[in-house]
């Protein structure tokens, strides 16, 4: 399990969202609940949202998540020269890949919105069949 967003909910509670793999599945949730999302879900927001991995960027490696095919998610944290407080990067890597990185909020939120909109749209696609 992977943490890759925290926030303060409505009642002022710090909550977490995570990514996870089981079996093959790639789902993203809280403690309580996750939903599976599409196969490919992760790699079309890295390749929407990444940038290329600069492998000589001073980071600190916070966790690892192994996917599939060799595939792994890295949280790393980056404190540029002119910030003042370090930010939380995703790394998306696995053979045949160009290490690529994207703001761990950026592709949570991209992912969580995925995730809500998915039901619907299996909905859409099962009553517009003939």
């Amino acid at each position: 399990m992977l943490k890759i967003r925290e926030f303060a909910d409505t009642g002022g509670v710090l909550s977490a969202i995570y990514l996870l793999d089981e079996d093959g599945v790639l789902k993203i949730g809280n403690q309580a609940a996750s939903v599976a999302l599409p196969e490919n879900a992760l790699a079309v927001v890295m390749a929407r949202y990444g940038a290329p991995f600069d492998p000589d960027a001073p980071i600190a490696e916070v966790a690892t998540l192994t996917l599939g095919d060799g595939r792994t998610l890295r949280h790393v944290r980056h404190l540029a020269r002119y910030d003042v407080i370090a930010r939380d990067y995703l790394v998306y890597e696995g053979p045949g890949l160009t290490p690529s990185c994207a703001l761990s909020t950026t592709v949570a939120r991209a992912l969580e919105h995925l995730a809500s909109v998915l039901p619907s749209l299996v909905t859409a696609q099962r009553t517009s069949r003939p």
